[in-house]
């Protein structure tokens, strides 16, 4: 099974999504049959690391974000992973234009899917510290319901 998170520039929220379940992974019996990455609707960060605020408070709660680069999202992506997860409704409209007919993955919005009480992950690229918190809290939130999804799918 391979997963995708999607946001616009692959700096803050989607890189966080990676991290974050990547741990989850981690400490689950998945570890070796899940793969996950990242990727942006935009091309604006290709090849840059995170946003160091998002580096800074996801290394608080002990994840580390130090190796992932931004890259763009691709028609490509649509074959390779078998679920792609878009952080907002813009990423997910924009996913659905590059998205090829003959598309095998899944693609739907992350927090809409498990029924949390936002719809969204708001973007804190232009927001203070509060705002990386709490993409935190939702990704994390959102990351424990995946894995008990995949857990039953795997």
């Amino acid at each position: 099974m391979k997963v995708l998170f999607v946001c616009l520039g692959n700096i803050c929220r989607s890189p966080t999504a990676e991290g974050v379940f990547r741990k989850y992974l981690a400490e689950s019996a998945l570890a070796d049959k899940v793969t996950v990455d990242s990727a942006g609707t935009a091309d604006w960060h290709t090849g840059k690391g995170p946003d160091p605020r998002t580096c800074e408070a996801a290394l608080k709660r002990g994840y580390d974000l130090s190796k992932l680069q931004a890259r763009q999202a691709t028609a490509e992506d649509f074959h390779n992973f078998d679920l792609i997860l878009a952080m907002d409704k813009s990423n997910l409209a924009n996913l659905e234009a590059l998205r090829p007919a003959d598309s095998r993955a899944e693609l739907d919005l992350l927090l809409q899917r498990y029924d949390l009480p936002r719809s969204e992950v708001p973007d804190p690229y232009y927001g203070g510290e509060q705002g990386f918190e709490d993409v935190l809290d939702l990704l994390e939130n959102a990351s424990q319901a995946l894995l008990a999804e995949l857990q039953e799918r795997v």
